[in-house]
């Protein structure tokens, strides 16, 4: 079991075995107290704020740093620590991003949160692992995060079940029978999401045709007409914002009159808005919907329309993006680490994130053998073309 094989690496290390591995060099910076510098423990966070989901990572960020606005401190040992987080900048690529984490172990910081993105997640695994640091992943949904590794942990759902709620959600409340998925050629959530989604749509009677599209991508007529052309009645394509934001104009400009439907990416007010004022049907599944907690509504709102880089960070408006609300509850989550280990240092917190739990704004966080939360439920959003808004449409479960 992955806890079982983090308790006696733990043990192996306190007991100074080189048998176990002791010649292994598992990061001085990362894995000591140097985490902490005088009175300051350090909060890597590890997120795109470029490129393709460089819009969704930012509003991530922000739940991460209104958390911090509200809970500055933390109590670890006995003794009050000033938490400092450490961004840095992945760029939406699986090849920047090892730059990224690299930085961050440098940097000594003592649990990294992220990313927006599961390939960018996967990317910097292996260097937070070798440094002993533990990560908390915020939404990154692909499987392959958590797999075979005893240091990622996630509080999201995951793609196998975001995958069967959307199918679930076409076939018997959209109705469609035929299904087009598209995704980006290599990127592991769009083909991965797009891969659960065709098992379970399949699996209930459905048909569906996949394909792919190249990297930087820009015209979809293409696709969307062949969608049109296989009588497909629902559109499904989990890609970055920066894509699905063309497709939603360019099906506009098409007039097509199938759904169009995404996974957890798709949850932003840039989405929502390229939608606003176009005959376009758009559904997605997420982790939150605005409205959910009126208190952490009316804080993070206040916040947002004080701080005017956070204003435009978040697309200019108020309206809360469920990423931010995993952001803040990542947050809390690694603060509770904090105080179970008793120390700033990495391995500690390692240990002592297989046993918090967290009853967060998004709902209650616990991790299992495999470090990932138990969610068994999503919200369906559709867009509201005249308000620009999101529009709450039912919370989905697997039976």
């Amino acid at each position: 079991m992955k806890k079982l094989t983090a308790l006696v690496l733990a043990l192996c290390m306190a007991l100074g075995l080189a048998a176990c591995g002791g010649s292994k060099d598992t990061g001085s910076a990362a894995g000591s107290t140097a985490a902490a510098s005088g009175d300051t423990v350090k909060i890597g966070v590890y997120e795109p704020q470029s490129g393709d989901n460089g819009a969704g990572g930012k509003q991530e960020i922000l739940g991460v740093q209104y958390a911090n606005s509200v809970a500055p401190t933390v109590e670890i040992g006995g003794k009050t620590y000033n938490v400092k987080l450490e961004i840095v900048d992945n760029e939406s690529s699986n090849d920047k991003a090892v730059s990224a984490a690299s930085q961050l172990v440098s940097q000594g910081v003592s649990v990294v949160l992220g990313s927006y993105g599961s390939g960018v997640s996967i990317a910097g695994s292996q260097y937070f692992a070798d440094a002993g640091i533990p990560a908390i992943g915020v939404t990154c949904t692909n499987p392959q995060v958590t797999a075979g590794n005893t240091h990622y942990f996630r509080i999201c759902f995951l793609d196998p079940f975001q995958g069967t709620v959307l199918a679930n959600y076409a076939y018997s409340e959209l109705g469609a029978k035929t299904a087009y998925c598209l995704a980006e050629l290599g990127n592991d959530y769009d083909v991965g999401l797009c891969h659960y989604f065709q098992q379970a749509f399949e699996a209930l009677g459905g048909t569906v045709i996949s394909d792919t599209f190249p990297t930087g991508n820009s015209d979809f007529t293409s696709y969307l007409s062949n969608a049109t052309a296989i009588g497909a009645e629902v559109f499904f394509c989990p890609v970055s914002i920066a894509y699905s934001t063309q497709i939603i104009n360019q099906a506009a400009g098409q007039n097509v009159t199938y759904p169009i439907m995404g996974g957890d990416t798709l949850d932003s007010n840039v989405v929502v808005e390229a939608a606003k004022g176009t005959n376009v049907k758009l559904y997605i599944s997420t982790f939150y919907q605005e409205g959910g907690s009126p208190e952490f509504d009316e804080g993070f709102k206040a916040w947002l329309n004080s701080n005017s880089e956070a204003l435009t960070n978040n697309g200019g408006n108020d309206m809360i993006a469920a990423v931010s609300v995993m952001g803040y509850d990542a947050y809390f989550v690694a603060l509770e680490a904090l105080k179970a280990a008793g120390s700033t240092d990495s391995k500690a917190v390692n240990e002592a994130l297989w046993d918090v739990t967290y009853d967060g704004v998004s709902g209650h966080i616990a991790f299992d053998e495999i470090g990932d939360a138990a969610r068994d439920s999503a919200y369906i959003k559709t867009a509201n073309t005249e308000t620009g808004a999101w529009d709450f449409v039912t919370v989905q479960t697997v039976e």
